[in-house]
């Protein structure tokens, strides 16, 4: 262990915690200890003080205890005349430096001071750039910086974590030598799907400043998430790391060293430390090094090797202009090899030739109207998207054909009519995996920076930016990225694949109505696809690289909770990898078909959650419901006065009937645990007539967040017909009219909802 570090750390840390002290002390006398204290939307207060503590911190007084504590794990530098092994000192301050971290953060959102306002820019007013893509940022907050990133967001990345598609994070803290390696770094750790958080600076000067300065888009949607320009916003970080353990590792408050070891071997993560480290830095990166997140600096510095607190390494030093290289891109480059090498992150790249950037990262990337070059789809021109099966003889492997006229002959942000007709072959292809690997085609294209996809079949929306036409991206690429991802997700099914292009407005017509008869014969196929048509149905396990004793149990009338598997793309899922998370589960012996137990059902709930849970009932809130990770779409919980469930989103935040938010329901429903009355559920399952059916069904929901009754009207409005009662989605309250118990029975008792008269629920 270095003599060097470990002074520097636990010097940083012992400053630091002294600093939290006086701003603490400041703040309790300017705003009293009873102001409260909270980072937004977030069910677990302040996140790593209350992961590690157990503690939770909702005022100002309530901090005091937390840097007693802090300084409690506090230690004197090491003397210059003896050497001891100082890794437990250090670790220790590192620890006390993230919980003085966290109370200094939560003290300036007191003061109005976080999130950070963006560098250079005043809430007056900015450059369009500014206004257009720091608006989307989490807080929402025009010209602000990220600051903590809510639990929403938190779980709506949760199926990309657990399925791999995010294979991990990296907190980037300080500058980089130039705005181009700033750029290449991220670009690079974007192109490997790895979600990026940005922090910190050197002299004043931070690389949130430099990717601002190069127009890089910043936010959630690209995987590039910008905290603050200090290095204490870093601890938003390790807040993010605690709570992916609290929220799909089904941990407690309090359990330090449980969080610490599920981040180590659970959470891919590291941190890139950039330019000059000084004291605070040293002592942030011993924080993290308690997380088991190895810290690589592009400068030098001592180097700590493995002690078995992190996996691999814990600090090594890659000084920038050492490292192999003709010029400082490739070198950057390097770096990230690097990184992902100690940390051990599996990526996968898959290789497609486009001229822009591609992976994961870029799938949400909107292109604005004043950044368009041309508009598929939308108000003004069609757009569709069509996948069929076809025999071997009649696809030419990889040939991709553009019917009609080009970009170039429109203005620019004009519009055009799009036709992308996909046909596969395969010798394990089947009919029903057309509609499995046509949902794929929205992923795939927008995982092309410059290219925004919106909803599939015959209302795709797609826009290319001007920086894409720029670089080259045209229509053919459509093409060759579909040809590249379908081999190289999908090889084991699909042995060739052709795609054609129609703009031509003669023959478009012709293949759009080709597309709606086959939706319609899928539609009516899917309509007859029920459980009692089955004799299998599949796990999912996918959420355990995370939650490891959750399990899924999908059917074709029960979605997975996180509403991005069906039965059938995990039918599809086990013709491509046999060994792979979905598994088919031979239904056996009925044991209870209204609840929806089987004998094969029950033996794979014990044996996938490792005995945690005995038993798991298909169609049942109220008995042995099934568990979640914690990225389901929607949670379903019972109200006990209204005799009936409420349903709440994860897009909504307000507060419900039951007293809770959404992010404080989550922690009841998530992390595998099993809880009577409460379930994670896909949104998709709510119009299943398998939903809740052991307990009466869609007419038991009192209260739903509007968000679910706008984005699925009409699929509600058909199971409001099919209930009988054409009426009864406005009889179920929502949050404009009804926001606790008092007020639901009223509304019901109003309109007179049906679940007043049901059977008690219990």
């Amino acid at each position: 262990m270095s003599r060097y570090i470990a002074t520097r750390a636990i010097r940083g840390a012992n400053a630091l915690v002294a600093e939290a002290e006086l701003m603490l002390q400041k703040a309790i006398g300017e705003k009293g200890a009873d102001t409260p204290v909270a980072f937004p939307n977030t069910a677990y207060f302040l996140p790593l003080i209350y992961g590690m503590t157990g503690k939770a911190v909702e005022n100002l007084g309530q901090l005091g205890p937390i840097l007693e504590h802090a300084k409690e794990l506090l230690h004197p530098t090491p003397a210059e005349s003896k050497w001891t092994p100082y890794l437990g000192e250090t670790l220790d301050s590192g620890m006390a430096t993230l919980l003085a971290a966290e109370a200094v953060e939560a003290i300036r959102y007191v003061y109005g001071l976080q999130p950070e306002l963006m560098p250079g820019f005043s809430l007056a007013g900015g450059t369009a750039y500014q206004n257009a893509a720091l608006g989307i940022n989490g807080d929402g907050l025009s010209g602000h910086l990220n600051g903590p990133i809510d639990d929403i967001q938190l779980r709506s990345w949760g199926i990309a974590l657990v399925d791999g598609r995010m294979p991990g994070f990296a907190a980037i803290v300080g500058a980089a030598k130039s705005n181009e390696v700033a750029v290449k770094l991220v670009r690079e750790l974007q192109r490997r799907n790895i979600l990026t958080f940005l922090c910190g600076n050197v002299n004043g000067r931070s690389i949130i400043d430099q990717l601002n300065e190069e127009g890089f888009e910043l936010g959630y949607d690209t995987y590039t998430v910008p905290f603050g320009t200090d290095t204490l916003s870093a601890i938003y970080a390790l807040g993010f790391a605690t709570r992916s353990a609290l929220t799909f590792g089904g941990l407690k408050a309090g359990q330090a060293s449980e969080i610490l070891r599920y981040n180590r071997d659970r959470v891919f993560a590291f941190v890139l430390a950039l330019g000059e480290v000084d004291d605070l830095k040293y002592a942030a990166a011993a924080g993290a090094i308690n997380f088991g997140f190895p810290v690589i600096a592009d400068s030098v510095i001592p180097e700590i090797l493995p002690t078995g607190v992190t996996t691999y390494e814990h600090v090594i030093s890659m000084p920038f202009n050492e490292i192999d290289g003709k010029d400082d891109l490739e070198r950057a480059e390097r770096l990230v090899q690097k990184c992902i090498e100690i940390r051990g992150v599996k990526v996968q790249v898959a290789d497609v030739p486009v001229p822009v950037p591609y992976g994961s990262a870029f799938e949400g990337e909107v292109v604005r109207k004043t950044n368009m070059r041309v508009e598929f789809g939308g108000k003004y021109s069609r757009a569709f998207e069509y996948l069929r099966m076809v025999g071997m003889d009649d696809v030419v492997d990889g040939q991709v054909k553009v019917v009609g006229p080009g970009i170039d002959s429109t203005d620019p942000q004009g519009h055009m009519d799009l036709g992308i007709v996909v046909e596969v072959a395969g010798r394990k292809m089947q009919e029903d995996f057309e509609p499995v690997l046509e949902r794929q085609i929205h992923y795939f294209i927008n995982g092309a920076s410059g290219v925004q996809h919106i909803g599939q079949r015959d209302i795709a929306w797609i826009r290319l930016s001007d920086g894409a036409v720029d670089k080259g991206f045209d229509l053919e690429h459509f093409g060759k990225i579909l040809h590249a991802r379908f081999h190289s997700d999908f090889g084991a099914i699909v042995d060739k694949a052709q795609v054609t292009i129609y703009t031509d407005p003669d023959l478009l017509p012709e293949q759009l109505d080709l597309a709606r008869e086959a939706y319609d014969f899928r539609n009516k196929r899917l309509a007859n696809l029920t459980d009692d048509a089955v004799e299998e149905f599949y796990s999912c396990t996918l959420c355990q690289s995370f939650a490891p004793n959750h399990v899924c149990v999908v059917s074709p009338e029960r979605l997975g909770l996180c509403g991005a598997y069906n039965w059938l793309d995990c039918k599809a899922s086990f013709s491509i990898n046999p060994t792979g998370p979905n598994q088919p589960i031979k239904l056996g012996k009925t044991v209870d078909y209204e609840k929806g137990y089987w004998e094969g059902t029950n033996e794979y709930a014990k044996i996938g959650s490792h005995g945690v849970v005995e038993e798991v009932s298909m169609y049942s809130i109220m008995e042995n419901p099934m568990t979640a990770c914690g990225c389901f779409e929607s949670i379903v919980m019972l109200i006990p006065e209204s005799n009936g469930v409420m349903v709440v989103s994860r897009e909504d935040t307000s507060m419900t009937p039951a007293g809770m938010t959404f992010s404080t329901l989550a922690g009841m429903a998530g992390g595998g645990i099993q809880t009577p009355g409460v379930m994670g559920v896909g949104k998709f399952y709510l119009i299943s007539p398998k939903f809740i059916s052991a307990d009466g069904g869609f007419k038991r929901v009192a209260w739903m967040s509007s968000y679910l009754k706008e984005t699925m009207a009409d699929e509600l409005a058909a199971v409001a017909i099919r209930e009988g009662d054409p009426d009864l989605i406005n009889k179920i309250a929502d949050e404009r009219s009804v926001s606790n118990v008092d007020e639901l029975m009223a509304w019901m008792e109003e309109h007179n909802h049906p679940a007043l008269i049901m059977d008690p629920i219990f």
